[in-house]
C-alpha cells in the first residue's frame, strides 16, 4: 500500500474513532496508544518510534537530573520520575506525542515542600496528587482547565524562570554559602550578594561554557543534542584538568545503577492532611501544564488529545513515580515538541524513550557521577531563559491595558508569594475583567419614532419599525448582547424609564444570545413596574433558551405578550388597542 493510501486509511480511522467517542463515553477514555495499535502499527512506525524516542531520552537525561537538584532532591529520584512517570503517560494518556518526567515548572513547589514535609512528604503529596488527577479527569473537568486565561500562563511561567534562575545562581558561580540556602527571593538575593566574594572561578567558567555550547549549537546546528553534548564536554573537562569543583558523584555519591523496589512511604491521616494543600497545588499546576503541552503537540502535527484521558493517565504516572521514589511527573513541552520534530507516530516513542533512560541507568550510571553541578546550573539557565516567554510578554504590555495588569499580578505573586495563589488570584482577576468587557459590549438603545431611509439588505435586516411613528405612547428598545449580571443594572436603568404616558413597552431580544437569572430577573422587575403604571409589555425575538428563565422569574402571559419580531409586536399593538386598554 502506498504512503497516501496509507495516511487516507488513517484518516478514515481517525474520523470513525472520533464519531464513536461522540457515542461512546468510554472511549473518551480510551488511551492513545489503543488508538494507535487499533490504525495499525508496523515495523516502519516503530522504527520512526524508537529514532524519536531516542532523541528525545538524549534531552530528557541531563534535564531530568539537573530538575531534580533544583527541586531538592536526588538525581537519581529525577531519572525514577521520567523514567515510571513518562513510561506511564505515554501508555495510559489522551495524546499521541506527549512525553511526561519532571518538570522546571515543578521546581518551585517541589523545593518548598521538601524543605517543609521532608522527601517522605513529597513522595505521598506526589500520590495524593495522582489521585487528585484521576478524579479530575473521571469527572470529566479537564475541558474547563483551558479556561486558564493566557495572561495567568505567562505570567506564572516567566515568574517559575526568574525562581530558577535565582536558585541557580550559587552552583552558576560555585559560592558558598554560611548556612543553608533562602528559598523566598527577597531573603535569597542578599545572602548570594554577600558570598560573591567567594566566587569560584572553574565553576563560573564550565556554567558559561555550557550556556555557550547549548546556544551555539542551537543556532548553528539545532538538530544536534546539544544539553548531552554540553554536559559530556563539562564533564570531560572537569576529569581531564582535575577540576575543584562540585559533581554530582561529590555530593550525592553517584546514582543507583537501577529502579528501587516500589514502596510508599508510612501514611498518617496527619500526614496526609499536612501534605494535601501541596498535592492540590502539584495537580492543579500538573493539569495546567499536561493540557499545554498536548495543545502544543497538536498544533504541531494535526492530532486532537483527550484532554480527561490524559489527565487519567498524568494522575497513574504520579502514583507510580511516587512508588518508586520519583515525584510530580506532568507533560513538558519541550520534549514533547522535539518528540513531534524527530518524527514520532504514537505513544510508543515516549515509552520507548523511557526504557532508554533506564537502559542508561543500568549501563552507565557511574559515569554521571564526573558530571558538574555548574554545567547542570547552566543547562537549568538556559532552560529558565526559553521558558519566559518574551515575545508574549510584550504583546501583553503593547495591547491591552487589563491583561497587561492580570500578567503583572500573577508574575509577581509568583516570585513573593505562592504559585497557587498566583494562578487563583490571576484567574479571578481576568474573570472580572472579561465581566467587565462584557457588561461594556452589552447594551440597550431606544429605537427612533421615525427611522432612517435604508436598502432592505442593511446591516439591520432593513426594518424600519416605521409603526412606531404611528403611536408616539408605543416605546421600542432593543438590546445588544449578554444580558447577564454584569450588564443588567445599566441595562435595567434604562428600561426603567418609561412612564405612565407611555401605552405599550416593545422590548426587542432578537440579538441576545444568553440571559442569566439576574438579567431575567431585571425584566421582572420591569414587568411588574409597567403592570403596575398600567403599561402593557411585549417581549419579542425571545429564542426557547431566552424564554426558559424569564418564565422561571415569572415573566408569562398575561403579564407579557410575547411576539416573533418588532413588527409583529407593533402591528399586534396596533390592531387591537382596545385589548391593551382591558390589559391596563
Amino acid at each position: 500500500m502506498t504512503a497516501t493510501g496509507q495516511d487516507a486509511r488513517n484518516q478514515a480511522a481517525h474520523r470513525s474513532a472520533s464519531a464513536s467517542a461522540a457515542l461512546d463515553p468510554a472511549a473518551l477514555f480510551t488511551p492513545k496508544l489503543v488508538t494507535v495499535l487499533r490504525e495499525g502499527y508496523g515495523l516502519a512506525a516503530l522504527r520512526a518510534d524508537a529514532v524519536a524516542g531516542l532523541t528525545v531520552a538524549i534531552v530528557a537525561l541531563p534535564l531530568s537530573m539537573a530538575i531534580a537538584i533544583a527541586s531538592g532532591v536526588t538525581p537519581a529520584q529525577g531519572l525514577y520520575t521520567a523514567i515510571v512517570g513518562g513510561f506511564l503517560v505515554s501508555a495510559l494518556g489522551g495524546s499521541r506525542f506527549q512525553i511526561g518526567g519532571p518538570a522546571g515548572a515543578f521546581i518551585v513547589l517541589v523545593a518548598a515542600t521538601v524543605m517543609q514535609h521532608g522527601v517522605d512528604g513529597l513522595i505521598l503529596a506526589t500520590f495524593l496528587s495522582g489521585l487528585i488527577l484521576v478524579g479530575v479527569g473521571a469527572l470529566r473537568l479537564g475541558t474547563y482547565i483551558k479556561f486558564i486565561p493566557w495572561p495567568v500562563t505567562v505570567g506564572f511561567t516567566a515568574g517559575i524562570a526568574v525562581i530558577i534562575l535565582a536558585s541557580q545562581v550559587k552552583d552558576l558561580l560555585g559560592l558558598t554559602l554560611d548556612g543553608p540556602e533562602p528559598g523566598p527571593l527577597l531573603e535569597k538575593l542578599p545572602v548570594l550578594w554577600r558570598a560573591l566574594p567567594d566566587l569560584d572561578p572553574a565553576a563560573a567558567l564550565l556554567a558559561a561554557g555550557t550556556i555557550a555550547v547549548i546556544l551555539v549549537l542551537k543556532r548553528w546546528r539545532p538538530h544536534w543534542p546539544g544539553l548531552l553534548i554540553a554536559i559530556v564536554l563539562a564533564s570531560l573537562a572537569t576529569w581531564a584538568a582535575g577540576l575543584p569543583v562540585a559533581t554530582i558523584g561529590s555530593r550525592f555519591g553517584g546514582i543507583p545503577s537501577g529502579l528501587p523496589v516500589p514502596a510508599l512511604p508510612a501514611l498518617s491521616m496527619e500526614k496526609i492532611l499536612a501534605v494535601l494543600p501541596a498535592a492540590v497545588s502539584f495537580a492543579l499546576l500538573g493539569a495546567i501544564e499536561s493540557l499545554l503541552s498536548a495543545v502544543v503537540a497538536d498544533g504541531m502535527s494535526g492530532r486532537r488529545h483527550r484532554s480527561n484521558c490524559e489527565l487519567v493517565g498524568q494522575g497513574v504516572a504520579n502514583m507510580g513515580s511516587a512508588l518508586f521514589g520519583g515525584f510530580c511527573v506532568t507533560g513538558t513541552i519541550a520534549r514533547t515538541a522535539t518528540n513531534v520534530r524527530a518524527g514520532a507516530i504514537g505513544p510508543v516513542a515516549g515509552m520507548l524513550h523511557a526504557l532508554f533512560l533506564l537502559a542508561f541507568m543500568l549501563l552507565a550510571a557511574p559515569l554521571a557521577s564526573y558530571i558538574p553541578l555548574a554545567s547542570l546550573a547552566g543547562l537549568l539557565a538556559v532552560v529558565a531563559w526559553n521558558m519566559a516567554e518574551r515575545h508574549a510578554i510584550a504583546v501583553l504590555l503593547r495591547t491591552s491595558r487589563g491583561d497587561a495588569l492580570v500578567f503583572a499580578v500573577t508574575f509577581l505573586l509568583t516570585i513573593f508569594r505562592d504559585l497557587t495563589e498566583a494562578i487563583v488570584t490571576g484567574f479571578a482577576l481576568g474573570s472580572v475583567l472579561f465581566i467587565h468587557r462584557m457588561s461594556q459590549i452589552a447594551g440597550v438603545r431606544r429605537l427612533p419614532l421615525v427611522s432612517e431611509d435604508r436598502a432592505d439588505t442593511s446591516a439591520d435586516g432593513g426594518l424600519p419599525y416605521d409603526g412606531a411613528a404611528a403611536d408616539p405612547q408605543i416605546i421600542v428598545y432593543r438590546i445588544t448582547g449578554v444580558f447577564f449580571f454584569g450588564a443588567a443594572s445599566s441595562i435595567g436603568s434604562v428600561l426603567e424609564s418609561i412612564s405612565d404616558t407611555h401605552r405599550a413597552l416593545v422590548v426587542d431580544f432578537s440579538a441576545v444570545p444568553f440571559l442569566d437569572s439576574t438579567g431575567a430577573n431585571t425584566v421582572a422587575g420591569l414587568v411588574d413596574k409597567a403592570s403596575r403604571r398600567g403599561v402593557a409589555v411585549v417581549l419579542c425575538g425571545l429564542e426557547e433558551s431566552l424564554r426558559r428563565p424569564l418564565e422561571a422569574q415569572g415573566v408569562q402571559a398575561p403579564k407579557v405578550t410575547f411576539a416573533a419580531d418588532v413588527e409583529a409586536a407593533l402591528a399586534m399593538l396596533q390592531a387591537e388597542p382596545s385589548a391593551q386598554e382591558v390589559r391596563r
